[in-house]
């Protein structure tokens, strides 16, 4: 059943348009808080955010929900999703609450939520919460004397810059390395310059100014171009691309090159299991991982275990099946000896450990493998489910016959834009090219039909 609310990464849309608004974000409060009101003790939930304008707005109106249902409210500010996972747990709370829409402009703005273990939540807890929010929740709201309490936590950047620094082995220190850091104007942008300063990095950090409507804006892990003009002109070892939120990473090499996901994650599974840390034989990534990273890794031994897009779904598979290792091409790393989500800054820290402990150069550590060619387009769509048109169906058939035995094709919805997303990849470029564009056309031909 479709659902509602909830796409890949919690319920995510424009600010003061439906979902996004202040009115349903109280009543995801007050449901949120409902199902996870269990047991006899002072219940209490943690809500941080990005930087966007619209942030207040709805803060305040999750702060009412989750209190009209009887729980307390612990407040953190703008703040990292990673460290709202680790502070969930750290707490001890119920529910962690991440106020975001990640990479995506500032007019958009998402909830992500969190279990008392740190972990996003599963699709059968978001289908109780939506299932919720369908019903009168006036009667689920708590009496006078129950009704809980808010307040702004202190020390919360300072907790998280601990963690931070640990992942990092205690032998190592940044010492001698000048980095740039982008943190897209986001939440990041005061916790990730004092983590690789209090490492004894010599530290340039830009994207560091957020004014409620410049998060991500031609910056980021998204946008790093600014950041590769800042390593050259700084002369940089190496560049750190955040998003948001920061639960994504991009590195810039000293020469100003873009090194994406695939390729930090083969740099960690390598050094991971030359250290006999790497668990369950390899990785989790998704379906969009370019194939040339699933060829590096059975080179080394290694597998590669493919998911649904959407870091929690590469996390579902991590835990059930005892691995360590796991993320997406778009930055997300997933390091589980040390957090329960993505974490930009983290991942980052361990590409910094192999430099230091190889003596190499970015560009060196981080081109493990030649990347197959690959080429993503989205169709805008505005409603209407092109994929289920025979036309569509029949393209999509012809294109994975061509590519069976040279290379992989995906076809999906986004969950959180209105885009369908054509990805095809293989060893000639031109053939990949031609079936993308044949695909484009035809699903576009077919929505403008509609």
């Amino acid at each position: 059943m479709k659902r509602r609310y909830f796409g890949t990464d919690g319920i995510r849309g424009q600010s003061n348009v439906f979902p996004m608004t202040p009115d349903l974000a109280m009543r995801v409060g007050i449901a949120v808080g409902t199902i996870f009101r269990r047991g006899n003790h002072r219940h209490r939930v943690v809500i941080g955010k990005d930087t966007r304008l619209s942030g207040y707005m709805l803060e305040n109106a999750m702060v009412a929900g989750f209190t009209a249902a009887g729980v307390d409210a612990f407040v953190l500010g703008p703040i990292p999703t990673p460290a709202v996972a680790m502070l969930t747990r750290s707490l001890r709370a119920d529910i962690g609450v991440m106020i975001s829409a990640s990479h995506n402009p500032y007019q958009d703005n998402g909830i992500k939520l969190f279990g008392p273990d740190g972990y996003k939540l599963s699709d059968d807890l978001e289908s109780q919460i939506e299932d919720l929010l369908e019903k009168d929740l006036s009667t689920q709201l708590a009496k006078a004397d129950n009704i809980g309490r808010a307040k702004r936590v202190d020390g919360v950047h300072d907790r998280y810059i601990e963690h931070a620094k640990r992942t990092l082995p205690r032998d190592v220190t940044l010492q001698g390395l000048r980095i740039a850091i982008d943190c897209a104007n986001g939440a990041a942008y005061k916790v990730a310059p004092a983590v690789l300063w209090e490492l004894g990095a010599d530290v340039v950090t830009i994207g560091n100014e957020p004014n409620g409507t410049n998060i991500n804006l031609n910056c980021g892990s998204t946008s790093p171009v600014a950041l590769q003009k800042k390593v050259d002109e700084v002369r940089a070892d190496i560049g750190i691309a955040l998003d948001g939120d920061a639960d994504r990473v991009i590195i810039v090499d000293e020469n100003g090159a873009v090194v994406d996901g695939d390729q930090l994650m083969a740099v960690i599974a390598e050094s991971y299991a030359e250290s006999q840390q790497l668990r369950g034989g390899g990785i989790v990534a998704t379906v969009m991982s370019n194939l040339g990273l699933e060829r590096f890794l059975e080179d080394k031994g290694l597998g590669l275990v493919r998911t649904m897009v959407g870091d929690r779904y590469v996390v579902e598979h991590m835990r059930q099946n005892n691995y360590n290792v796991g993320g997406e091409q778009s930055g997300h790393i997933v390091l589980s000896d040390y957090g329960t989500t993505g974490d930009g800054l983290v991942a980052a820290l361990q590409i910094l450990a192999a430099v230091k402990r190889t003596g190499k150069t970015v560009s060196e550590i981080c081109r493990r493998f030649e990347p197959v060619p690959q080429l993503l387009r989205n169709v805008r769509i505005s409603g209407g489910k092109p994929l289920e048109d025979l036309r569509v169906q029949k393209a999509i058939a012809d294109a994975e016959a061509e590519l069976a035995k040279s290379g992989r094709l995906v076809i999906r919805p986004s969950g959180t834009e209105p885009l369908i997303r054509v990805m095809a990849e293989g060893d000639d470029r031109a053939q990949i090219e031609r079936i993308v564009n044949d695909l484009t056309g035809v699903i576009g031909r077919v929505r403008d039909a509609a």
